[in-house]
């Protein structure tokens, strides 16, 4: 697969996870919602790997966000970063049953809310960078 071919497969991919947490937050599945909001961002910068990488592009197999930014030596300021760094936990807490409890009372539907519009901020800004020339 080249590297357009492949990046396309990480937005579509990226693209069906987002309509899933979405679903998920209608039915009140908050733990999962955001489980699905790190994996839709982890796709998303594994997409824009693809697209820089002509030569190489299958990104490291790795689910922390703030590293895969940082292999890309992307510019991010201290909020993305912060973003990211917060975002990756979602992917362990939501997994794992002695992180998991912890997570799920920590998910109310007021947490959620506001970390679903951080992970739409983020999507739209990594989208802005796959469009880019």
């Amino acid at each position: 697969m080249n590297n357009i071919d492949l990046m396309n497969y990480w937005i579509k991919s990226s693209d069906k996870d987002y309509d899933v947490m979405l679903d998920l937050k209608e039915k009140n599945r908050n733990t999962y919602c955001l489980f699905f909001g790190q994996l839709l961002i982890e796709k998303l910068l594994k997409a824009y790997y693809a697209k820089i990488n002509k030569n190489a592009p299958y990104a490291p197999k790795t689910h922390e966000l703030a590293y895969l930014a940082h292999k890309m030596n992307m510019e991010l300021t201290e909020r993305q970063e912060d973003l990211l760094e917060t975002i990756s936990d979602f992917n362990m807490e939501a997994r794992y049953g002695d992180y998991k409890y912890t997570f799920e009372l920590k998910c109310t539907d007021e947490y959620t809310n506001i970390w679903i519009e951080n992970i739409k901020e983020l999507r739209e800004w990594v989208k802005e960078l796959l469009i880019e020339k």
